[in-house]
C-alpha cells in the first residue's frame, strides 16, 4: 500500500513530505539511539510520562555462564521505573521482520535476564554516556529520583531476574505476521510487555524529517494483562509461594522450605514478580542486605532452581567475598565448570542448581554451609570497597 504524502501547513505555504524508507538498518539504529522520544509512549505506574534512557547499542548478550557475549541486541533502554527495554530495529525489507526476528528477541531477554547483573549494567551506562559525552549527573538525573546509582541498578537486575521488561520490535513497516505474534506472546506472558512499533519516515526539502509512530500490542486491550507501563504486576506473596511449596513432591518441598527458613533466620525473604512464584533472599551482615540467591519453583518440581547472586555479593560485599562463595559453590559438581572463569568475568553471574540436586542432603547442606561462611567471613571483616564507590551510602 503506497502512503499518502504528510503535508505541514505554514502561513502563506504548504511543504510535502513523502513517506521514504530508511537508506540503511545502521542509520534507523543510530537514529533511536539518539532520540529515544519517539518509543516514549505509554506512562510509568505512577501516571508519569515514559523517558527511555540509551544504556547501550549492540548490547553484548552471554548465553552461557562461562562464555563471554555471543548475541548483541540492537539497542537496551531503561526508565525511571528501572524497567529495562530492549528493542530489536529491522527495515520493512528484510525478512527476518516476519518470525525470525521473534526468535531472536526471546533469547536476549532469556538471557539479558540471567546473565546481566547490575555492575555490568551500571558500568555499561556509564560507558555509554562517556562515549557520547553525556555527564552523569545530568544522565542520572532523569533516574534516579532519591536513590543512589547501586540502589537503581539493583532494582533493574531485579526486573529482569522477575522477567519484568519490554520487548520492542521497531520497524518501518509491521508486517501483520508480526503483529500476530506480539498480539499473542501479550496474552501469554504474565508481567512482560511486548510492543511492535512502526516508525513510518517522511522527508521533506532540506533537513526536514517526520516520523509518526504507531504502536502495535498495547496490552490496555489484553483482557487481565499486567502492564509495565501501567499497573505494576503484585509480588508472589507468602500465601501463593507456600501453595506452590506444598504442592510439590515431599523431598522437593522438604529442600525448599529449608532455603527458606535458612533466609528467614538470616535476614529475609520476599516474593519476586516472575511468571513463576519465587523467593528472593536477602541476607544481612556487616551491616548490609545483600541479595544471595532466588528460588523458582515452576509448576514441574524437576524444573524448578535456586539461584545464585554472584554479581549482588561482588558489588555489595566485595570481590574476596564473592571469590570465597564462588570457591565454595564450585565443590559442586554440577557448578565447577560454570564458575571456572568467574574471577574473570567480575563474577557478573547467576550459577543455578536444580532443585532435584538440593533434594540430595549432602548437596542441600554444602549449598547451606557455603551461605554461612560467607556470613561468618563478611560480619568479621569489612568487605571490599567498591572500585568506584559512590559519595551516597549502600541501599540498606
Amino acid at each position: 500500500m503506497t502512503l499518502q504524502p504528510v503535508f505541514v501547513v505554514g502561513d502563506e505555504d504548504v511543504h510535502t513530505l513523502e513517506a521514504v524508507g530508511f537508506d540503511s538498518e545502521e542509520e534507523f539504529q543510530r537514529l533511536l539511539a539518539r532520540h529515544p522520544r519517539v518509543l516514549d509512549f505509554g506512562s510509568l505506574a505512577d501516571g508519569r510520562p515514559l523517558r527511555l534512557s540509551l544504556v547501550a547499542r549492540e548490547m553484548g548478550v552471554a548465553t552461557g555462564e562461562h562464555t563471554g557475549p555471543t548475541l548483541a541486541l540492537d539497542h537496551l533502554f531503561v526508565d525511571e521505573d528501572a524497567v529495562p527495554t530492549l528493542v530489536e530495529v529491522k527495515r520493512a525489507g528484510d525478512t527476518r521482520i516476519r518470525r525470525e526476528v521473534v526468535g531472536q528477541m526471546l533469547d536476549y531477554a532469556a538471557n539479558g535476564a540471567r546473565y546481566w547483573p547490575a555492575a555490568l549494567l551500571r558500568k555499561t551506562f556509564e560507558d555509554t554516556c562517556a562515549t557520547d559525552g553525556v555527564p552523569l549527573d545530568q544522565a542520572y538525573e532523569a533516574l534516579l529520583g532519591e536513590r543512589t546509582p547501586q540502589e537503581f541498578w539493583a532494582v533493574v537486575e531485579e526486573r529482569l531476574t522477575a522477567g519484568r521488561m519490554r520487548l520492542l520490535f521497531v520497524a518501518d513497516r509491521i508486517p501483520v505476521e508480526l503483529r500476530a505474534v506480539v498480539e499473542f506472546l501479550n496474552r501469554q506472558l504474565r508481567q512482560t510487555d511486548v510492543y511492535a512499533v512502526e516508525l513510518t519516515h517522511y522527508r521533506g526539502a532540506g533537513a526536514l524529517r517526520v516520523l509518526v509512530p504507531r504502536v502495535y500490542g498495547e496490552t490496555a486491550a489484553v483482557p487481565g494483562k499486567s502492564s509495565s507501563t501501567a499497573t505494576r504486576r503484585a509480588a508472589w506473596s507468602r500465601d501463593e509461594i507456600e501453595q506452590a511449596v506444598s504442592g510439590y513432591p515431599r523431598a522437593h518441598e522438604a529442600a525448599a522450605r529449608h532455603l527458606l527458613e535458612h533466609a528467614s533466620r538470616h535476614g529475609r525473604w520476599e516474593g519476586g514478580r516472575g511468571q513463576h512464584p519465587s523467593a528472593l533472599a536477602e541476607y544481612t551482615t556487616a551491616g548490609r542486605n545483600c541479595r544471595l540467591w532466588a528460588l523458582t519453583l515452576t509448576p514441574r518440581s524437576d524444573k524448578a532452581r535456586l539461584d545464585f547472586s554472584l554479581g549482588a555479593v561482588r558489588q555489595r560485599l566485595g570481590a574476596t567475598a564473592a571469590a570465597a562463595l564462588t570457591a565454595d559453590l564450585r565443590r559442586l559438581p554440577t557448578l565447577a565448570g560454570r564458575l571456572a572463569d568467574a574471577a574473570a568475568r567480575d563474577y557478573n553471574l547467576w550459577p543455578s542448581l536444580p532443585l532435584d540436586e538440593l533434594t540430595r542432603s549432602d548437596t542441600l547442606d554444602a549449598v547451606l554451609a557455603a551461605l554461612e561462611r560467607l556470613l561468618a567471613a563478611t560480619s568479621a571483616d569489612s568487605p571490599d570497597p567498591d572500585p568506584d564507590p559512590d559519595p551516597d551510602p549502600d541501599p540498606a
